[in-house]
């Protein structure tokens, strides 16, 4: 791979990687609530999910999934569902003070709540079907190439993470306060609610 495509797939990549949606709205309040270093765990959940997203349009399977109508349903529905669900729990959630919540926290739960929410979003799968192709020239070895824009989109998706759980801690001075929290709890299952009833109602 020319490093000329490298250093144009870089910052495409990252500019994707940080556009706000559920997982980094998550990766922000899971900072919030139980610290930077919960946050960054619960965000390998996220990757674990991507990688192995990664891994199937390397091998062109998920090309396969994405253009098979049923499949591609299945998924978008159980995502939104667990999108709704997600900003249900959060609705209803007590503001409970930070030292309670710390104590509280199971960073392996967090980290699998960010699995299903990545590997529930369809559109993840457009993403390494349709953007990493882009840049992957067809003369060469293509798994490897892959495999380089891979590592090179999770790594930005690790800071990307960083980034948002570094916004939350910030948030934490703003909304210590169980009244603040509550309505940042609100507006954040707001955001998830719409962006589940978004995923149901769009198309392929």
């Amino acid at each position: 791979m020319e490093i000329w495509t490298l250093l144009l797939f870089i910052p495409a990549c990252f500019a994707l990687n940080m556009t706000p949606g559920p997982n980094n709205l998550l990766a922000m309040n899971n900072a919030r609530c139980y610290g930077f270093r919960s946050a960054l765990i619960a965000g390998l959940g996220r990757l674990t999910a991507f990688s192995g997203m990664i891994a199937l349009a390397a091998s062109g399977l998920a090309v396969v999934l994405y253009t098979s109508e049923t499949l591609f349903l299945l998924i978008k529905i159980g995502g939104a569902l667990y999108l709704l669900w997600i900003a249900f729990n959060l609705w209803r959630s007590e503001a409970s003070p930070l030292s309670d919540i710390e104590k509280s926290r199971n960073n392996l739960g967090l980290a699998k709540q960010e699995f299903a929410l990545a590997a529930g979003n369809p559109k993840a799968i457009l993403i390494f079907t349709a953007f990493l192709p882009q840049f992957v020239d067809s003369s060469g070895n293509v798994h490897t190439q892959f495999f380089v824009l891979g590592c090179t989109f999770l790594l930005l998706e690790m800071l990307t993470i960083s980034i948002y759980a570094a916004f939350g801690l910030y948030l934490r001075h703003w909304f210590n306060k169980p009244k603040m929290a509550k309505r940042f709890n609100k507006a954040c299952s707001t955001f998830l609610a719409v962006s589940g009833v978004n995923l149901l109602l769009s198309r392929q």
